[in-house]
């Protein structure tokens, strides 16, 4: 790899000089990947199985809860 490439996938680069993306980007088929330093808080264009499952059950049901109804320590939850 040129100089010129090393510094522009820097940020992508781990210690052995290979390109790495991170670990939601490496199975998501978009192409809109994200380095393996990066923390991913959201990403639009990925849907998890538990996302999905639970959207679902919401559906079914006819409730939709607003995020102020879950508790904070839920929310926080899925950000880490």
């Amino acid at each position: 790899m040129s100089k010129k490439l090393r510094l522009e996938w820097s940020f992508f680069l781990n210690d052995r000089n290979r390109v790495t993306y991170n670990e939601l980007c490496r199975r998501c088929r978009h192409d809109c990947k994200q380095s393996f330093r990066a923390v991913v808080i959201e990403c639009p264009k990925y849907l998890s199985k538990r996302s999905r499952k639970g959207a679902e059950k919401k559906r079914e049901n006819g409730t939709e809860p607003e995020t102020a109804e879950i508790p904070l320590e839920q929310r926080a939850h899925f950000y880490t």
